[in-house]
């Protein structure tokens, strides 16, 4: 049965009808017959009236005490329809009371039939405006996932949160969380509620699509990750030697250099070069100065046209990113909030704008490479599903993504919204990833040292990485775990229920869950990642050895659903290995090159401070927040707010 974690057969899910509003829907539709009766009156009178003004002067005494007649007629009818418009506005709040009720009703009716029991609520005002509330006015404060966990601690491992009359089933529990992404798939989606919220910014791409759609998808993109390449790695180490050498080149300098900002310019560099071929050059584009240097420096810096595009391109996707972030919290009534402009769309012009030429140089003479609408778009996406066009094929050293996906279509707003999602993820997950390592490496120099040892023993200070020589250290993964850990990239996620789901209780001899269907279920890997039931008392320590001394065998091993950095079943991430060998063959380069690094707080720019709230243990119950550093903020992936302002000590040669 789907709703069971079990395997054995069990009887489906009951829901029954429920007709608790009829009697006001009777009364909303005798209402609406009066209108239109007393209207009709009024068309009647007024047409009376227009005849009798052509009589004769004979008859225009009758014709007077007629009129009289009729427009005290008219009076009452206009007063009645007033009074029948009166009544039909004062049931509407009425009617969507008890529409509330009838479903909340049902559910707890459905849940007892199958012998579970509704997630509990938290209490809140009418319609959770409240909540609302709360967490619009804290979303540029709060740590990501932090009122999620503080939730679940106080109430248990699945929580309600009826917001705007909505239910909103929160949980950080491994159990729930491997039943919505594996055991119990088909059971959910990614859902309309979500595609309302990024659809102006994924567009017809991988992440957003659900059932034969996103089957399409994947099948398209899965033979471009199946293996490793040569050329791969010939890719990764190229582009980490050119931002090494930029990094170097501006500390020699004398200034402190934003690594977020280097590190956002490696990935999308590369991912460029990979996906289509085309390199942005944003390495090239002078690095920016610390916001305490500009006023002595004096110099801004100069960029050529491509740099600018390509630079204004990164900052556009970022703004699109954190407007379709802020839609969430309000749910459904986003569009009041962008009622003017839609926030997202106007991003997404530039966006496009930089990529479409591009796309458009990939595609060369091709048949079919112009640009076409979005009903084409469709059309074309529903005749390929149809067709079922996706087979597997062999692909070719050096081949970029665009060239594999040719083989499939030349519809460009395809071809653009697949190339932005798998883009977007690359260049944001490596850029997360390599930013919070280097973080967490300026607080932790003897980890520094034992990795750089690891590295020049198995690489040594001058050679380029290869597969072989990154599968070997397992002190490197171990570093790039514990930090995906602590830093998951994506801390927060979210399925729709597209049936009624039952989960199994956590603590034996509870009543099981019951999920309504058409439920909204946020998630959060960063939660469960930090919880010390999970992981052990030290579960908020930045410790790699986790992933190698006993601790791996006491708590992972047993139970790998407590660790999704990438997600898992079918849906887990295509590019995962990916991500690992790009940040590999970076690190080894970047510790080849550098012996230490450490923050300059002098050069972090005010909005890069944690607010000073954080510091208070009444208001990190967790004590997630206190030993921050730094501003940790999250849009789709997890950054730093201002950047990561540091200065290295360039390795002595050897």
């Amino acid at each position: 049965m789907r709703g069971s974690l079990s395997d054995e057969p069990t009887p489906a899910i009951q829901t029954k009808p429920c007709n608790l509003i009829d009697k006001p829907a009777s009364r909303i539709a005798l209402n609406i017959l009066n209108y239109f009766d007393v209207m009709k009156g009024i068309k009647m009178a007024t047409s009376s009236n227009k005849l009798h003004q052509t009589c004769q002067p004979s008859r225009q005494a009758h014709f007077f005490s007629h009129a009289a007649s009729q427009r005290s007629s008219s009076r009452r009818w206009v007063s009645s329809f007033c009074a029948n418009a009166l009544v039909l506005l004062s049931t509407i709040p009425l009617v969507a009371t008890v529409r509330i009720w009838n479903a909340i009703f049902r559910d707890w009716r459905d849940a007892r039939a199958n012998g579970a029991v509704l997630p509990p609520t938290k209490p809140s005002l009418i319609g959770g405006l409240d909540l609302l509330k709360e967490g619009v006015m804290n979303a540029d404060k709060i740590y990501p996932g932090e009122g999620l966990a503080v939730l679940t601690d106080k109430m248990g491992p699945i929580v309600n949160l009826r917001i705007l009359f909505e239910n909103r089933i929160l949980t950080a529990e491994p159990e729930y969380i491997k039943a919505m992404l594996a055991t119990q798939f088909s059971s959910f989606e990614k859902g309309a509620d979500q595609r309302g919220f990024f659809a102006d910014l994924l567009g017809t791409g991988v992440f957003l699509a659900d059932g034969d759609l996103w089957k399409f998808h994947r099948g398209m993109t899965r033979p471009f990750f199946k293996r490793e390449r040569v050329s791969d790695f010939a890719l990764f180490d190229r582009y980490s030697l050119a931002a090494i050498d930029t990094i170097k080149q501006r500390l020699r300098s004398g200034f402190a250099v934003d690594f977020q900002d280097v590190i956002t310019r490696f990935a999308m560099d590369a991912s460029g070069e990979f996906l289509f071929g085309y390199d942005a050059r944003t390495l090239e584009a002078g690095l920016p100065y610390p916001y305490n240097a500009l006023k002595t420096t004096g110099r801004e810096t100069a960029l050529d046209a491509d740099h600018e595009k390509s630079l204004e391109f990164a900052r556009a996707l970022n703004r699109a990113q954190d407007a379709a972030m802020r839609r969430g919290p309000v749910g459904p009534v986003w569009p009041l909030f962008e009622f003017w402009s839609n926030k997202i769309l106007r991003e997404m012009g530039t966006v496009r704008e930089f990529l479409d030429p591009i796309l458009q140089r990939a595609i060369g003479g091709k048949a079919g490479s112009v640009a076409v609408n979005s009903a084409t778009t469709e059309e074309n996406l529903e005749k390929m599903v149809a067709q079922n066009v996706v087979k597997d094929r062999e692909v070719q050293e050096g081949e970029t993504l665009v060239e594999h996906l040719l083989h499939y279509t030349q519809d460009q707003t395809i071809l653009r919204d697949e190339i932005l999602n798998i883009g977007l993820a690359g260049r944001d997950t490596t850029s997360s990833l390599l930013t919070f390592v280097i973080y967490m490496l300026t607080a932790h120099p003897h980890v520094l040292a034992k990795l750089r040892a690891e590295v020049l023993e198995v690489v040594g200070p001058n050679a380029a990485p290869t597969h072989e020589m990154i599968r070997e250290m397992k002190y490197m993964r171990a570093v790039l775990n514990e930090t995906l850990r602590l830093y998951p990239p994506v801390p927060l996620n979210m399925r729709s229920s597209a049936e009624a789901v039952v989960l199994p209780p956590v603590k034996p001899g509870e009543k099981p869950f019951y999920i309504p269907a058409n439920t909204k279920v946020p998630f959060a890997t960063i939660v469960m990642h930090r919880r010390p039931d999970l992981w052990g008392p030290d579960a908020l320590q930045w410790d790699p050895e986790r992933f190698i001394d006993q601790r791996l065998h006491k708590y992972l091993t047993p139970n790998p659903f407590i660790f999704l950095p990438f997600s898992a079943g079918p849906r887990i991430c295509l590019g995962q290995q990916f991500a690992y060998h790009e940040t590999s063959v970076f690190l080894v380069r970047f510790l080849q090159a550098f012996s230490g690094v450490s923050l300059d707080m002098a050069a972090q720019p005010p909005e890069s401070y944690p607010p000073a709230e954080w510091k208070d243990p009444e208001k990190d119950p967790l004590s997630w927040k206190r030993g921050e550093r730094l501003f940790v903020k999250s849009h789709l992936t997890l950054y730093v707010n201002g950047g990561v302002w540091v200065r290295m000590q360039e390795a002595e040669q050897e």
